[in-house]
C-alpha cells in the first residue's frame, strides 16, 4: 500500500510540474541571432548558408512537456549521456586536432577515419557530422581536413558552420575569412558577411554581402541578410529594396515594418505596414500589426478599422472588441 502511494504521490508530482511547463512553453528563449529569427518566423530564410538540410527543432511544447518526465528518469538512474550533444568548450577546441573520430555512413553504421585518410575524406566526415547535428565531431573532423589542406576553403567554410554552431563566434569568422581568401563564392561570403553582422561590423557586413548578391542575385538568404544588415546602418530604403528582391514587394515591407518595429520606429513601421496592405489587403500580419500599433500610439479608430478588417479576413466575421 505504501509503494502505491509514493508512486501515485510521485506522478501526481510529475504532473503538476508537465502542467506548469506546458503554460510556460511560450516563454522558451531561442538560439540565434534575433534579427533573423525575425524573418525566420515570417517564412524568410537569413543567417549563415549551410550544406545541410535545416535541423527541425521539432515540437518545442512536447519538449517542454516531456522535460520533467525525462529528469525524473535520470533522478532515478533512467538517464546517460550516450549519444547526447554536449556543449564544446575551448579546451575541447584545442584538442580537436588529435581526436579519433569515425565518419557516419548512415544512420546505422560507422567507417573509421585514420590517420591515413584524405583532407577530402575528413572534409565529407564533417559534413556527414554536420548533417547529423554532431557539432563536436563535425569541429574534429573538419579541423583534421584544413590541418591536412589548408586550401581546402570547403573545409574552412563548413568549419566556420560548426564552430557557429558551438557557439564560437570568433572562431567562426576567423573560418570564414580562411575561406574567403582561398576563394570567394557566394555562401562563404554570406557567412563572413553574417559573421560580421553578427558581431556588430555592420559596414564590412554590408560589403561582403553585396558582393555574394552580385555572385548569386537572387539568394533569399542572402539578400535577407544585406537587408538586416542595412536596417543596422540605418539605410532603411535600401534595406526595403534587398528584401523586396529576396521575396517580393509584400514581403519586402512586412519585414522593413518588423524590422522597424523592433527599433521602435512605429510610425514607420505603421507605413511600411500600410503599403504591405495595399498590395494585399487581405495580409492578416500587416493587419494584426497595424491594430495593434495604430492603438499604441493612440490612433484607436484606424485601431479598430484594422481589427475589423483582420476579423474579416481570418474568418469572414466582424470581431467586436473594447479597448486593445
Amino acid at each position: 500500500m505504501k509503494k502505491r502511494r509514493l508512486i501515485a504521490v510521485v506522478i501526481a508530482f510529475i504532473l503538476t510540474i508537465a502542467a506548469t511547463a506546458m503554460w510556460s512553453a511560450s516563454t522558451i528563449v531561442r538560439e540565434g541571432d534575433p534579427d533573423a529569427i525575425v524573418l525566420e518566423d515570417s517564412g524568410s530564410e537569413a543567417g549563415t548558408s549551410e550544406d545541410q538540410p535545416k535541423k527541425s527543432g521539432g515540437n518545442k511544447v512536447l519538449k517542454v512537456v516531456t522535460a520533467p518526465f525525462r529528469a525524473v528518469g535520470r533522478l532515478f538512474g533512467g538517464g546517460n549521456k550516450e549519444n547526447k550533444i554536449e556543449r564544446m568548450t575551448e579546451k575541447d577546441a584545442e584538442r580537436f586536432q588529435s581526436v579519433g573520430v569515425t565518419r557516419i555512413e548512415d544512420a546505422r553504421s560507422f567507417k573509421p577515419v585514420t590517420s591515413a585518410s584524405t583532407a577530402r575524406e575528413h572534409l565529407e566526415a564533417g559534413r556527414q557530422f554536420l548533417l547529423n547535428g554532431a557539432y563536436n565531431e563535425a569541429v574534429s573532423e573538419l579541423s583534421t581536413a584544413v590541418s591536412l589542406d589548408p586550401k581546402l576553403s570547403e573545409a574552412h567554410n563548413l568549419l566556420g558552420v560548426a564552430y557557429d554552431k558551438k557557439g564560437f563566434g570568433e572562431r567562426a569568422k576567423d573560418s570564414f575569412e580562411k575561406a574567403v581568401k582561398i576563394e570567394e563564392d557566394a555562401e562563404t561570403l554570406n557567412n563572413l558577411g553574417f559573421a560580421l553582422y553578427q558581431n556588430g561590423n555592420y559596414r564590412a557586413a554590408v560589403d561582403r554581402l553585396k558582393r555574394a548578391a552580385k555572385l548569386a542575385p537572387t539568394d533569399e538568404r542572402i539578400l535577407n541578410n544585406l537587408g538586416l544588415a542595412y536596417c543596422r546602418l540605418g539605410k532603411v530604403e535600401e534595406a526595403y529594396k534587398a528584401f523586396t528582391r529576396a521575396a517580393g514587394a509584400v514581403t519586402g515591407n512586412l519585414n522593413t515594418a518588423k524590422m522597424l518595429e523592433r527599433f521602435g520606429r512605429e510610425d514607420d513601421a505603421i507605413r511600411y505596414y500600410e503599403a504591405a496592405r495595399q498590395l494585399e489587403p487581405n495580409n492578416t500580419i500587416a493587419l494584426r500589426r497595424l491594430a495593434d500599433l495604430y492603438n499604441r500610439v493612440g490612433r484607436t479608430a484606424e485601431s479598430q478599422e484594422a481589427r475589423t478588417a483582420l476579423a474579416i479576413a481570418s474568418n469572414g466575421t466582424i470581431l467586436v472588441t473594447g479597448g486593445k
